[in-house]
């Protein structure tokens, strides 16, 4: 594996994970469509492969093992400002001009719009680390037994958290290709993986769940005893709780609710939906939506962050795009065609689903920047509060 410009010439790949065997590779057959490209017609070609593995445990047994690969190619058609789409699951050369063809028929029946268009693409600065040989060559062993281990350290952490519903350990190896008629290929191939515990603690009759996670490049680096730690106190904190009295009180959100708060949040931040008329904070930009503290950035280039990518779904580069600072709202996340409707440019958040999908818009890397009290001392602070 070598490190260079995320450009896909010699030299210049930064990884190339077998997982296809003897099949076309993803770069190949990309130029391969981008190269059936018809006289006014614009292409671009979306190429993925991945392979999984997820393990999940429970009282020291493996409770399921799963592996799951996939490969495939999308090829976007662009004609005097219509689009069309076609994918295909690891297709051959032959099957790409195929795609080609119908992503073409699509486009000269679909409507008219003038910010359709594709970007510039041009050589990217890779981001290191995000791929790792030894994640990559892992033994499936390896995986089940930390999925064991997570376990195990979640019972023996507090006396009342004597079970968990499940642990588990995951990981996947993924590459993506993007070449278009403005450019590339561009490509880049990285690694993750994850451990979980969902436990349960009991006492006097009563049950309470807890949960945690973590992620990383590698297994490694993953704080797994961190994890089932926080799961079983997490359980273990609720057990005696009581429904409090009617009032008025601050609410204090532990980090997971707290992230899934900001997820739902983050669909108003598009500035597709702020297009569409579906965002609560359209025409809004310059205004106070948060108290002054608040600060919320996206990064796509985090180096640890479990969403970095060089480049976003369509080949533009990712970068830090602050979206609220000091509580004022400055900006919104943007791919290519929201851009040119709004007359601005990409912030690098265009995203998919995978292959069969076109990009929309999505944050990848976004988070509050923290302040500077621990969590003991915000408790201490909000005095009698609603504890999330």
């Amino acid at each position: 594996m070598s490190e260079g410009s995320v450009n896909g010439r010699p030299g210049g790949r930064v990884g190339r994970p077998t997982m296809s065997g003897a099949a076309p590779d993803l770069v190949e057959l990309c130029l391969r469509a981008v190269g059936a490209a018809g006289p006014g017609e614009e292409v671009e070609a979306f190429g993925e492969e991945s392979r999984r593995t997820h393990v999940r445990v429970r009282d020291g047994e493996v409770e399921s093992l799963t592996f799951a690969d996939s490969r495939g190619v999308g090829v976007r058609l662009i004609g005097e400002g219509r689009v069309g789409y076609a994918y295909a699951a690891d297709p051959d050369g032959e099957a790409v001009g195929e795609l080609v063809r119908a992503a073409g028929e699509g486009a000269r029946s679909a409507e008219f719009d003038a910010a359709n268009g594709l970007p510039t693409l041009e050589s990217v600065a890779p981001i290191a680390g995000l791929f790792r040989e030894r994640q990559a060559t892992a033994d499936t062993a390896s995986k089940v037994a930390r999925a064991l281990e997570v376990e195990r350290a979640a019972v023996s952490e507090h006396p009342d958290v004597r079970r968990v519903e499940a642990a588990s350990f995951g990981d996947s190896v993924a590459r993506l290709v993007v070449a278009s008629s403005r450019g590339g290929p561009l490509e880049y191939a990285r690694t993750d993986c994850w451990v979980a515990a969902n436990t349960l603690a009991e006492r006097d009759g009563e049950t309470r769940t807890g949960f945690s996670f973590d992620v990383a490049r590698e297994a490694g680096d993953l704080d797994w005893e961190r994890a089932a730690r926080e799961a079983a106190t997490r359980a273990a904190r609720l057990l005696g709780a009581v429904k409090p009295p009617t009032g008025r009180m601050p609410v204090v959100m532990d980090p997971v609710p707290a992230s899934a708060f900001l997820g739902v949040l983050s669909a108003a931040l598009s500035a597709e939906a702020v297009q569409k008329g579906r965002s609560l904070f359209a025409g809004r930009e310059g205004e106070a939506v948060g108290g002054e503290l608040v600060r919320l950035i996206d990064d796509g280039r985090l180096p640890e962050g479990p969403s970095s990518a060089p480049f976003d779904d369509e080949g533009v580069a990712t970068g830090r795009t602050l979206l609220v600072d000091g509580g004022v709202l400055r900006g919104f996340l943007h791919n290519t065609y929201t851009a040119t409707r709004g007359k601005g440019r990409s912030t690098g958040n265009a995203a998919r689903g995978g292959y069969r999908t076109v990009p929309g818009v999505a944050p990848s890397n976004l988070f509050l920047e923290p302040g500077t009290r621990s969590v003991e001392e915000i408790l201490r602070l909000a005095g009698s509060a609603v504890y999330v």
